[in-house]
């Protein structure tokens, strides 16, 4: 695990989308989720699609946007399997919040599958609601939706 946290946040670029998914396990084991990568999303919302990068590379990344009804949505989050635990999706969170209260947002909304209790747990460690959508991504297919709001300025978490 890396211990430092010397990193910077800055809006991703699309060759760093491209870096994160050629080195794809580092970040997401052995779920391929690689068509859930879309780099139309850095092109048009590149200011709230995040990477965390070091010395050593993309340590995490965020890929998320703003809605017209100004719900800050996230859709994808991740770190690196060596910097996982040090705060860094926090740190990712934090920085998209800010973003997106910049353009005006009010909530913010993430969703992940009914058997990732990590990211489960992670969100709710953040202050998400979380509750369990059926059909949400097609019959059958249930999905547990986080929300929360955006305070209008001060602390996030």
């Amino acid at each position: 695990m890396i211990a430092s946290m010397d990193v910077e946040i800055t809006p991703a670029q699309v060759g760093d989308i491209h870096q994160v998914l050629s080195d794809h396990s580092r970040y997401w084991g052995e779920r391929d989720l690689r068509s859930l990568h879309l780099v139309s999303l850095v092109h048009e919302f590149g200011s709230t699609c995040l990477v965390s990068r070091a010395g050593d590379g993309i340590r995490g990344y965020l890929i998320g946007f703003v809605t017209p009804i100004g719900t800050g949505y996230v859709h994808l989050i991740a770190t690196r399997d060596d910097a996982r635990g040090t705060g860094l999706g926090r740190r990712l969170y934090t920085a998209f919040a800010e973003a997106a209260r910049r353009q005006g947002a009010q909530r913010l909304k993430a969703i992940t599958s009914v058997q990732n209790t990590g990211s489960i747990a992670f969100h709710r460690s953040l202050g998400f609601d979380a509750r369990i959508v059926d059909d949400y991504d097609g019959p059958g297919r249930p999905m547990v939706v986080f929300d929360r709001p955006l305070p209008s300025e001060g602390a996030i978490w």
